[in-house]
């Protein structure tokens, strides 16, 4: 079966809270921890953006687990700055650090005031980034003139196990380029036909036994009511095309797109249910499609009872 993570949302909770959640996946039985990466929240409701390669030095020494993040390397973050990142939590916390890279949000990256390329320039540019990436961690001074400037630079600390370098894609074309780029790949829960698709395009294109990732976005509450309306609360602003997701630059544009999300049109694209036998079907079927760590995200507030019931009541089962 798949290892099966927790996921630790910094738009959504505190740092400090985070680090409670953390270590009580940690005793519940949880496998794993996949950090997000944001300088705004979705919305207003979320309310929190803390940093994550600040959170990552404490939350890794408070655990014992396996931690990823995903971020967007090439205009927030310099490509080199996130080598240098990488390489050192690689070398505190050997074999224990992955990293998810993709092409970003606008909400996100815009700050620098850069222009905020279409998407495929954004590939482009990640494409680069994970080179300047790579050879950095394998010891190598880079100078690059492109989508982004490196000019002499090196890394004088590094890990003696390379971290995984993974791909992040929605799209069977992002996936595909990725095939044959990085580590492994990351998506996100979808209907299974459209899962399948991604990882065909992955695998087809260079990404043939390489480790699969899942994040998973589901909602779990003591009733089925409170499970629905705790997802439309907090990520309905969540539920768009990723080329519409990529796009919008503030949250108040998010919030005002959410205005138009009634809470049924969260099904589908968030897993609801307070029964453990649903979500357990569910990962079931997403682990049979071949990934390998499954990261469970509860988009409703109650983190506790989520970690809780599913320690005592999925985990086991799925063991």
């Amino acid at each position: 079966m798949a290892l099966i993570g927790y996921h630790a949302s910094h738009e959504q909770f505190k740092p400090s809270e985070l680090l409670q959640y953390v270590e009580q996946a940690e005793a519940a039985g949880f496998q794993a921890i996949n950090s997000s990466d944001h300088f705004f929240p979705w919305s207003e409701r979320q309310g929190q953006s803390g940093f994550a390669l600040a959170w990552l030095g404490a939350a890794m020494r408070t655990s014992s687990l396996p931690f990823g993040m995903v971020c967007a390397p090439g205009q927030r973050y310099h490509p080199a700055i996130i080598a240098q990142a990488v390489a050192t939590l690689g070398e505190m916390f050997p074999g224990r650090f992955w990293i998810s890279l993709g092409s970003g949000e606008a909400i996100n990256e815009k700050i620098t005031g850069q222009e905020w390329p279409p998407k495929k320039e954004r590939n482009i540019r990640l494409k680069e980034c994970f080179g300047v990436i790579r050879q950095l961690l394998e010891g190598q001074c880079v100078n690059l003139k492109g989508t982004v400037t490196v000019e002499n630079a090196k890394l004088y600390t590094r890990p003696d196990v390379r971290p995984l370098l993974i791909g992040a894609a929605i799209s069977e074309e992002t996936a595909a380029m990725l095939g044959g780029l990085a580590d492994g790949l990351i998506t996100i829960s979808k209907p299974l036909e459209e899962l399948k698709q991604v990882v065909h395009a992955f695998r087809t294109n260079g990404g043939e036994g390489k480790p699969l990732i899942l994040k998973v976005q589901l909602s779990y509450a003591r009733t089925e009511e409170e499970a629905l309306m705790g997802a439309y609360d907090q990520w309905r602003t969540n539920i768009f095309q990723g080329s519409v997701l990529g796009e919008l630059r503030t949250v108040e544009q998010f919030d005002a797109l959410g205005e138009f999300v009634k809470p049924e049109d969260l099904r589908g694209k968030v897993d609801i249910s307070a029964d453990p036998a649903f979500h357990i079907e569910k990962i079931r079927a997403y682990a049979e499609l071949g990934f390998e760590r499954i990261i469970l995200h509860n988009v409703n507030r109650k983190q506790e009872l989520f970690i809780s019931d599913f320690g005592e009541k999925v985990l086991p089962a799925l063991r």
